[in-house]
């Protein structure tokens, strides 16, 4: 009886202390509970994170050979509207923006379904209901469109930098006239497939409103928006006012023949590094492929594509101003400096061997074989070799043509929206 008045006594100061001690202990096991489930949501992230965002190009735990900072202080310029006009070297400009923003985690924009082959349902007017849902709010868009600035800036941010490329009408034309003879009526009607017959006589075989014939006269002009088919009696007037819209616009017009030098002021304006603009030459044309000029024949394209002339005269003496600023000799030093670090990124990628073209034909690796509108035409790519000291991956972007690219970029997008909260979808109104 003593010893049960005695426990009975006791657990008046028992029971506080047992207490006290499974409240430390429960304490404890929350901490736990809390800390584990924070590491476990960090792992997540982590996880989701790695699988969305591509790889550096130059990860931070390699030293890279290629880098050089930009002089300017500015933050680089990361939206971009890069206006891809025809035959102009523009799939090897679209590659190079193509990678940067992969690097960087930016979105490009992408023609959705309903718009055929890559393109912003090209020759229609663009529209930002062209682009797929999964690439709205866009830091980028390089793919071909009819261009249009009003629904352009309805989708790019108010900051955009708008930039284009242009090209000799001559060479021009030349590449237009064999890569699309199959598919442009005005090219196909004329006997042998001859460039001079078409130019002795264009009105005999050109329609100005029939399917594919802004591949037949003034391409740039209408890629530009303009009017390819503008009467002869306002032709003047018409070209000065739409020389000046395109400078009031485009923050840099670039041209093809000085490709390197136009890559100088891109890099400027944009505040970039020279890793940024490393590039390789895409969708090349085979040298048995082009066709050799008479005499004379210089003349007659321009004649026949005279805004294009205008626009190119125009634009070629605006570059070499403005490079002129800059000084010819930080020009060539940049060049220079661009033509050892793509050097050393080549010889990284590929060995001590030169690129090896190949026709796409022959290319085995369905990633780096560029699209043939004919079998006829000799178009030109890469085989990636197994040997490379850099990632695989790396490589394989460096050589991989437009429509492979765009298709890769589509996926990351998709696979970002998928992981994203249902109200960061957007859609335009």
């Amino acid at each position: 009886m003593s010893d049960i008045f005695y426990w009975a006594s006791s657990t008046s100061e028992t029971v506080p202390v047992i207490q006290t001690e499974m409240g430390k202990l429960f304490r404890r096991l929350v901490a736990i509970v809390v800390t584990v489930s924070a590491v476990l949501q960090m792992f997540y992230v982590i996880t989701i994170y790695s699988m969305t965002k591509p790889n550096r190009a130059f990860p931070i735990s390699r030293p890279s050979n290629y880098s050089h900072r930009s002089s300017s202080l500015r933050p680089k310029h990361t939206n971009v509207a890069f206006l891809k006009t025809h035959k102009t070297a523009s799939s090897t400009m679209q590659n190079l923006l193509h990678r940067f923003a992969e690097r960087n985690n930016l979105t490009v924009a992408l023609p959705n379904e309903a718009c055929d082959f890559y393109q912003f349902c090209y020759p229609r007017n663009f529209s930002a209901h062209f682009v797929h849902e999964h690439t709205l709010q866009p830091n980028m868009i390089t793919s071909h469109m009819r261009f249009n600035l009003a629904e352009l800036r309805r989708l790019m941010p108010n900051n955009t930098k708008y930039v284009t490329i242009l090209r000799e009408p001559g060479s021009m034309f030349e590449s237009l006239f064999s890569y699309y003879y199959e598919i442009c009526p005005s090219f196909k009607r004329v006997p042998n497939g001859s460039l001079e017959a078409f130019l002795d006589n264009p009105w005999r075989y050109y329609r100005p409103d029939e399917d594919e014939s802004m591949y037949a006269r003034n391409t740039l002009t209408f890629d530009l928006g303009g009017d390819k088919d503008r009467l002869e009696v306002d032709l003047d007037e018409y070209a000065q006012a739409f020389v000046a819209e395109i400078e009031h616009v485009f923050s840099l017009v670039m041209i093809t023949e000085h490709f390197d030098e136009s890559l100088v002021l891109f890099r400027h304006l944009l505040s970039w590094d020279v890793e940024d603009i490393l590039y390789v030459k895409l969708n090349m044309r085979t040298p048995s492929s082009k066709r050799r000029f008479s005499p004379g024949i210089h003349a007659k394209v321009r004649a026949w594509n005279a805004l294009d002339a205008r626009l190119y005269d125009h634009f070629n003496a605006s570059l070499w101003r403005q490079l002129a600023v800059l000084g010819p000799e930080l020009v060539a030093r940049e060049v220079n400096l661009l033509h050892k670090a793509q050097e050393s990124f080549v010889k990284d990628c590929f060995g001590d061997q030169l690129l090896q073209l190949r026709l796409a034909a022959q290319i085995k690796n369905n990633k780096t074989r560029p699209w043939v509108p004919d079998n006829e035409v000799g178009i030109l790519g890469y085989e990636l070799p197994t040997n490379t000291s850099l990632p695989h991956n790396l490589c394989l972007k460096l050589i991989m043509p437009e429509h492979q690219y765009s298709d890769d970029l589509l996926l990351m997008a998709s696979h970002r929206k998928r992981c994203s909260k249902p109200s960061t979808v957007t859609k335009l109104q």
